[in-house]
C-alpha cells in the first residue's frame, strides 16, 4: 500500500509565520512523508481547533500531533523523527544521552525563542500562504488526505 494514499500517522505542525520554520519544515516534507507524517502550519484553523490551545501557547514550539491525539513538542519532535531515520539515528542517540539531552533541549529552546529575530536577520520572510492557513501542497487534515495531484482519500 502506498503510504502517501493512507491517512498520515501524524502531522508536524510548525509556525507558518516564522521565515525559517516556513521553509525548513516544508523542505523536509518528502522525508517526513516517507515516515507517514504530514506537515501543516500551526495557524491552520483545523490545527488550532484540534490542539485546543491559544495561539500564544500553540506557537511556542514545533509540535507533532499523532493520529491518536497524543502530542509531542519542541526538541522531542526532532528526537521522534531522528529516531525513525536510519541516517539521523546516531544524532538521536546523542540528543537522548544524559547530559547531551539537556544540551539539545537548551539549544532547541534558545533557537525557538529567537526564531523570528533570526529569520529577520537572515531576511527570511514566510511565504504568504504559510502565514494564513497551511502550506502549498499540504492540504492534509485529520479528516481528509489530499494528495498533491488532487486525488482525495478518506
Amino acid at each position: 500500500m502506498n503510504r502517501d494514499a493512507a491517512a498520515p500517522e501524524g502531522w508536524v505542525l510548525f509556525d507558518g509565520g516564522c521565515g525559517i520554520c516556513a521553509r525548513w519544515v516544508p523542505f523536509w516534507r518528502p522525508t517526513l512523508g516517507r515516515l507517514g507524517l504530514a506537515v501543516a502550519s500551526l495557524q491552520a484553523p483545523w490545527v488550532m481547533e484540534r490542539l485546543g490551545l491559544s495561539a500564544d501557547d500553540a506557537l511556542t514550539d514545533i509540535r507533532l500531533l499523532l493520529r491518536d491525539g497524543r502530542q509531542l513538542r519542541g526538541a522531542d519532535v526532532y528526537r521522534h523523527v531522528m529516531r525513525r531515520l536510519w541516517w539521523a539515528y546516531p544524532v538521536y542517540l546523542l540528543a537522548s544521552a544524559p547530559g547531551l539531552r539537556w544540551l539539545f533541549d537548551r539549544a532547541y529552546r534558545t533557537f525557538a525563542d529567537h526564531r523570528h529575530r533570526i529569520s529577520a536577520a537572515c531576511g527570511l520572510r514566510p511565504p504568504k500562504e504559510n502565514a494564513q492557513d497551511s502550506i502549498p501542497g499540504a492540504t492534509t487534515t485529520p479528516q481528509t488526505v489530499m494528495t498533491t495531484d488532487g486525488r482525495g482519500s478518506e
